[in-house]
């Protein structure tokens, strides 16, 4: 339990969704949050409500640019992943990394930009046993972190 985990949450529309990253962050001790793209940034009334002061314990940064963050994180040695259902993505329970790892989660209609995952050292997805073929990116952030940080 002792995996390096950092997000990027790259044009998350909704600030209550960015709290509960916030919020599963802190319960996952991840490291550091990169709030990139137009993704909005603490203090906000919103993202406290869901957030409950994780957005004060968790350290973040407001970058614009991800492909700069996508680009240090791998010279730190992560391994950096996409959250995304797509051709060629690998289930979250198949994915294994003995690096650091760095979770891009991506907009919550539109997903991760390609051009994201093309920087990517691998795409993962969450199997959906269901009718619907996705989760909210809070609550899809949720169990990714804890798969990584618990498993992988």
């Amino acid at each position: 339990m002792t995996k390096d985990i950092v997000i990027i949450a790259h044009n998350i529309r909704s600030l209550w969704n960015i709290g509960a990253v916030f919020r599963s962050a802190d319960a996952f001790s991840v490291s550091h949050i990169h709030l990139t793209g137009y993704t909005a940034t603490p203090p906000r009334k919103e993202i406290g409500k869901t957030a409950l002061g994780a957005e004060k314990t968790i350290p973040w940064s407001e970058e614009k640019d991800p492909v700069s963050v996508i680009q240090q994180r791998k010279k730190e040695g992560y391994t950096v992943i996409s959250l995304e259902l797509g051709q060629g993505s690998t289930p979250l329970m198949d994915f294994k990394s003995e690096k650091p790892v760095c979770i891009i989660l991506g907009h919550e209609i539109l997903g991760v930009p390609k051009e994201l995952m093309a920087l990517s050292d691998a795409t993962v997805h969450i199997p959906m046993l269901g009718a619907k073929n996705s989760l909210n990116v809070s609550v899809a952030a949720g169990i990714a972190m804890y798969a990584i940080r618990c498993c992988s």
